[in-house]
C-alpha cells in the first residue's frame, strides 16, 4: 500500500481576501525548486520573487507575498499569482512564517491567524 501526502492546495492557506482580486498580483517567481501554495516569498533586487530567507542579504529576507498556487521547479523564472495586500491567513498552511515574517505580512495588511 502506497501512502501519500498532499500538499497545500491552491489558496488553500486563505481565510479572507479583498473584494475582487485586489489581494492578487502577476508576479515573477525566480528559477528554483518547486515550491508549495502558501510558501513566504521576498522580492529580489531583479524584481522577481525568491522564498523567504531570513538570513538572506539579496532582498528574500523581507516577506512581500504569499505563493498563491504550487510551483513546479523550473530552471526559468516563472509566472504566478501571489497574495501582497488586504487578506487573512491560516499560520498552518504557510511554509516559512517566523516573528519577522509576520511582522512584514501586516505590514501589507496580511493578518496570520
Amino acid at each position: 500500500m502506497t501512502i501519500r501526502t498532499q500538499g497545500t492546495l491552491t489558496g488553500e492557506f486563505l481565510l479572507s481576501e479583498g473584494e475582487g482580486q485586489i489581494s492578487r498580483e502577476r508576479i515573477v517567481v525566480a528559477k528554483g525548486d518547486a515550491l508549495p501554495a502558501g510558501q513566504l516569498l521576498g522580492t529580489l533586487g531583479t524584481g522577481e520573487y525568491a522564498p523567504y530567507n531570513n538570513t538572506a542579504a539579496d532582498g528574500s529576507e523581507i516577506v512581500t507575498a504569499i505563493l498563491y498556487a504550487p510551483l513546479p521547479a523550473s530552471g526559468d523564472p516563472r509566472p504566478t499569482v501571489g497574495i501582497v495586500r488586504l487578506a487573512e491567513v491560516a499560520e498552518a498552511r504557510l511554509t516559512g512564517l517566523d516573528a519577522a515574517a509576520r511582522s512584514d505580512l501586516a505590514a501589507h495588511y496580511v493578518i496570520v491567524r
